[in-house]
């Protein structure tokens, strides 16, 4: 079976995205790199040193083969996450970006309201705009108006590990969506990544959840073969939920050795 993802221009055959920081070693990252099977990796422009060429800096690190998504975290302004763009694309990073625009220090929930007018300013510039938001189907339908190339709400808080919070939303905003619905942030363990895949989210970006694991190579395997199975549960159809019980042998239909003597 050929199920891939596409986002925009590019078609991907992994639907599992994923991040750059909090490694215990460079060397780590790159094995749970390989071990995911992931295609795009994000790159926080802010936090990594483009200039650098010792040959030991996180860019390095990188196997040529996957696809960087430069993302502007760390920016709490419209004004500031769209000048962290062009700088990562005028250093050749890429024109595609995961756009953050934060509101919250303590929750590091986004600003929705920057993050429209941001996503606006950098579709008209040819900017590919994957904005991270909250898990609300309104400001989703906003963000795909705006001309978003995917909308990627989160399960729960940035690292926090709590998983789907809000399964619900999530359903809804798929339902809606006309792009690719990516959930990104909060995911802690392999159930939490198949769980947004079975709800039909068409990717799963994550990071803490296998930088911080106490085996981050094993974690990012067991991501791998979860979004997997999240995303075949998804395309195979669950059975309906029942109140009571409904035998997986049912005698209607078969013949009792009863019956037979």
């Amino acid at each position: 079976m050929t199920d891939t993802l596409t986002i925009a221009d590019r078609t991907f055959t992994s639907r599992l995205l994923v991040g750059t920081g909090k490694y215990p070693s460079h060397e780590v990252m790159r094995e749970c790199h390989a071990a995911s099977g992931a295609e795009v990796v994000t790159v926080a422009v802010r936090r990594v040193d483009l200039n650098d060429r010792s040959g030991t800096s996180l860019m390095d690190f990188i196997t040529p083969n996957l696809f960087i998504l430069p993302n502007t975290a760390a920016c709490y302004t419209a004004n500031d996450a769209i000048r962290t763009a062009r700088l990562g694309r005028e250093a050749g990073l890429s024109h595609w970006v995961k756009l953050e625009v934060i509101g919250d220090e303590r929750t590091l929930f986004p600003d929705n309201e920057a993050l429209i007018e941001a996503t606006k300013v950098l579709v008209k510039e040819g900017f590919v705009v994957l904005p991270y938001t909250t898990d609300d189907p309104i400001v989703c339908r906003k963000l795909e108006d705006a001309g978003a190339a995917a909308v990627m709400p989160l399960g729960a808080p940035i690292g926090s590990g709590l998983g789907i919070q809000n399964p619900n939303n999530i359903s809804i905003i798929k339902e809606f969506a006309r792009v690719p619905v990516i959930v990104d942030a909060g995911v802690g363990t392999a159930s939490d990544a198949a769980i947004a895949m079975e709800l039909g989210a068409d990717a799963v970006l994550l990071n803490t959840a296998i930088a911080q694991a106490d085996q981050p190579v094993l974690m990012a395997r067991a991501m791998r073969h979860a979004v997997e199975a999240g995303r075949l549960a998804f395309l195979a159809g669950r059975i309906p939920k029942k109140r009571y019980a409904s035998a997986s042998s049912p005698l209607t239909g078969t013949i009792h050795a009863s019956a037979r003597a």
